[in-house]
């Protein structure tokens, strides 16, 4: 069973391989042992981002942010200073919890790990939560904003790497499943012989992990400092925000994840995402003011 946070207030965190319960926007879920509540669920249009019918969509001012496909990847555009929260929807008549880190970051304890070893928000079956920022504690978490990179929360916490992306992996709550056991046949002659200890004299090859972390630094490339043209996640104003922990027993493999690129525009023109811009006459207005006829002599060529 893996711990996770859920949120009181109807969200839910997980845990590393574990869930926590949180309460964002006009769902609300909350946690009563092994059962779920979930309340009357608001409709949304179709989301702009979802892989196996999950989705996560970037709100600004209550709108979701246009988004735009390019290079197998999801862009959006951000807005200096503008505050965001996410949407997250799960589709499936399962809990599922979810693994959600913005510029690299986990949203809920900020740490940089795998997305299995990760804490995790729990979404009830059909669910749909809003995160709107960086969990702080049991009861406050601090908003999501776009700033530049010099100025992110990931900058503040030396953890530059991995700006400007927002990643969630989901996992699906395992189900209860019985297992029987096998009875193992009587081994034969020659299956005893396979499985002899190797010989005296045979040796395994050197061993080369005292060494790796030396490698890696050799190999390791210098990344350029943050800069202020770049855009990335700030650590903004403190909201209530009230969750909980919850255990959960989740399939390993991954049931959907979604990734989203964020930029100023003036980087999505620089990508060509978003095509520049061309200030021309327009035609119709041209051809709407034509005239047959000028009173004048033809002019000398």
């Amino acid at each position: 069973m893996w711990k996770k946070l859920w949120p009181a207030v109807g969200l839910t965190l997980v845990v590393a391989i574990g869930v926590a319960a949180l309460r964002y926007g006009a769902q609300s879920v909350a946690a009563f042992g092994n059962e779920v509540r979930v309340a009357a669920e608001v409709s949304y249009p179709e989301p702009v981002v979802a892989e196996n019918g999950f989705s996560v969509e970037v709100i600004v001012d209550g709108r979701p942010v246009p988004e735009y496909a390019a290079r197998g990847r999801r862009y959006i555009e951000a807005f200096e200073n503008a505050e965001y929260e996410l949407r997250i929807h799960n589709p499936l008549g399962t809990r599922v919890a979810v693994a959600l880190a913005v510029d690299g970051l986990n949203t809920i304890d900020a740490k940089h790990t795998s997305a299995w070893d990760a804490h995790k928000w729990v979404i009830a079956p059909y669910g749909t939560i809003h995160i709107r920022g960086w969990q702080m504690s049991s009861a406050n978490a601090r908003r999501f904003y776009f700033t530049t990179e010099r100025d992110s929360y990931a900058a503040r916490l030396g953890q530059t790497a991995n700006l400007g992306v927002i990643s969630a992996v989901f996992f699906r709550e395992r189900q209860p499943i019985t297992i029987t056991p096998i009875v193992p046949r009587p081994q034969s002659r020659e299956d005893q012989k396979s499985r002899r200890a190797p010989e005296a004299g045979t040796s395994e090859a050197p061993s080369t992990a005292g060494n790796s972390s030396a490698d890696k630094s050799a190999r390791a490339e210098s990344y350029p400092g943050p800069d202020d043209e770049s855009a990335a996640t700030g650590i903004g104003r403190s909201v209530r925000n009230d969750v909980q922990w919850v255990k959960m027993d989740l399939d390993s493999r991954p049931a959907g994840e979604v990734t989203i690129r964020y930029e100023y525009r003036a980087s999505l023109v620089r990508l060509g995402i978003i095509p520049r811009e061309y200030r021309r006459p327009d035609v119709l207005d041209r051809r709407e003011g034509a005239k047959g006829f000028e009173p004048k002599y033809c002019p000398e060529p």
